[in-house]
């Protein structure tokens, strides 16, 4: 049996359609960080749905402590804005979970309702067992552990529905730079180390990742990449002034 868990603070905008795919699942865990919109009514209109609220200690410790209220070992752990296609949510259930093995996802990125390729082939390894993995305990881009564990990806696809205006550019960007310097708080960086990784960070996404065959949508997430990344590094600079 396998226990989705999902971290979430103000997710209504997607949450019902990420749980109603997950009906089929023993048991929806989810793990609110304070919600002040309609994301817990919402929830609670799912029988397999357990609510959990705690304050937020940075998202990889989030994850480790939904892990352990789980009734389940197996997890299957994603975002309020990740949603498992029909299939994924199919070849998950019939799947023989073997221990040693951890499973990556397939995803598919959405912006404003379209499909953004930039990111293409992208995957996240998201099923785990959880006594023999974890999350790191990273403020910011925490990852499953696979030290020693067999890495299987599967074929059906997860929708991602992270970015569904400029604002929520803004937001994130404002949020994840913050945590970013916390995490790194120590590090060396100035402005032109700052500058160097903004500019790096849409070069790279805008030509070798050939953002510029998205139209507006690649620009913009290229655009938006470049900026989190000086913004990252001039917070991390000022908190070492």
């Amino acid at each position: 049996m396998i226990t989705v868990t999902i971290i979430v603070k103000d997710g209504q905008c997607h949450i019902q359609a990420v749980l109603e795919a997950l009906k089929a699942f023993d048991e929806v865990l989810l793990f609110d960080t304070g919600s002040t919109d309609n994301t817990l009514q919402i929830a609670k209109n799912f029988s397999n749905v357990s609510i959990h609220q705690s304050n937020f200690e940075g998202f990889g410790k989030a994850h480790n402590k939904a892990a352990s209220l789980a009734k389940n070992d197996w997890i299957l752990s994603i975002d309020a804005d990740e949603v498992l296609s029909p299939g994924l949510a199919e070849e998950i259930l019939k799947l023989e979970l073997k221990r040693g093995s951890v499973y990556s996802l397939p995803f598919h990125n959405f912006y404003r309702g379209k499909r953004v390729r930039i990111w293409d082939p992208e995957s996240h390894v998201r099923l785990y067992n959880r006594n023999e993995s974890s999350f790191t305990e990273a403020l910011v881009h925490e990852a499953i552990r696979t030290e020693g564990l067999k890495v299987q990806t599967l074929k059906e696809p997860l929708f991602h529905y992270s970015y569904g205006s400029i604002s929520d550019f803004l937001i994130k960007m404002e949020r994840y730079s913050t945590l970013f310097a916390e995490q790194n708080r120590g590090r060396a960086s100035s402005p032109l180390i700052a500058l160097s990784h903004g500019i790096g960070g849409f070069l790279k996404n805008y030509f070798l990742k050939r953002g510029f065959l998205g139209g507006y949508r690649g620009f913009l997430i290229s655009i938006y990449i470049g900026h989190t990344a000086f913004y990252k590094y001039m917070k991390l600079y000022e908190a070492q002034c």
